[in-house]
Formats: C-alpha cells, sequence, structure tokens
C-alpha cells in the first residue's frame, strides 16, 4: 500500500510539475517569439520535439542520478545551451512583464530596448559558460 501510494504522490508531482512548465512556456511565448525572430516558423515541429526530448532527458537524468564525464570542450556547448535557454526564458518572462519597457524608458535609452535585451541574454549566456566550464565537476 505504501509503494503505491508513493507511486501516486510521484506521479501526481510529475503531473503538476509538467503542467506547470508547460503553462509557463505557454504564457511567455517563448517558442513563437523564437520562430518569429529567427523566420523559422516551418521548422514548429522540430522547436516541439526538440522542448519534449529535453524535458524528458533532463527528468531521467535526475531521476536515474546520472553523473557524467565530458571534455571541458563539450561541457562549454553544453553550458552555451543552458545559458541560451535560460537567457531567452529570463528575457521572455521580463518582457511579459513589461520590465525592459519600464527600464529603457527610465535610463532613456528606450529606442534601443533591443539591445537592452539581448545584453541580458548574453549575460545569462556567458554566466552559464563559466558555470559549466569552471564549476562543474569532471
Amino acid at each position: 500500500m505504501e509503494i503505491a501510494f508513493l507511486l501516486f504522490l510521484g506521479l501526481a508531482g510529475g503531473l503538476a510539475t509538467g503542467a506547470g512548465y508547460v503553462a509557463f512556456i505557454t504564457v511567455l511565448g517563448v517558442i513563437p517569439r523564437l520562430m518569429s525572430a529567427t523566420k523559422t516558423k516551418l521548422f514548429i515541429h522540430v522547436y516541439e520535439l526538440a522542448l519534449v526530448v529535453g524535458v524528458l532527458a533532463g527528468t531521467c537524468l535526475h531521476i536515474f542520478s546520472v553523473q557524467l564525464s565530458f571534455p571541458a570542450f563539450t561541457t562549454a556547448f553544453i553550458g552555451l545551451f543552458s545559458g541560451l535557454f535560460i537567457g531567452m526564458a529570463a528575457a521572455a518572462l521580463t518582457e511579459v512583464l513589461n520590465v525592459f519597457p519600464i527600464l529603457a524608458r527610465r535610463i532613456g535609452v528606450f529606442a534601443k530596448v533591443n539591445h537592452l535585451m539581448m545584453a541580458v541574454a548574453i549575460g545569462k549566456t556567458v554566466g552559464s559558460l563559466i558555470q559549466w566550464i569552471f564549476f562543474s565537476p569532471l
């Protein structure tokens, strides 16, 4: 009975987390914004597949406590893509909350709001690369 209860709790928690993640990505509109910015609307199925495979791979790596050992060159690519994802998510979240337009007006660079967004995304990417290259256990 206890195992069935734990299975139920794990499944319920996973479904709730997954639903929250999907809602977060949907509300932010990261995928549609990325497709329109890169003019790659024809590849929507690739975006969807990448999102699903990434979530499943991350979940499996977390559940089964897999420890991977990569050379620094490979780790740099992992850090780059992690930073890109985190940067795009942060940029989308702040755009939804209208942080960038308000900040740009206050500091007087409203015409360059795209540059401000790219600076934040690049900063997140560089920070992720530094973390993966210098602080990840090899």
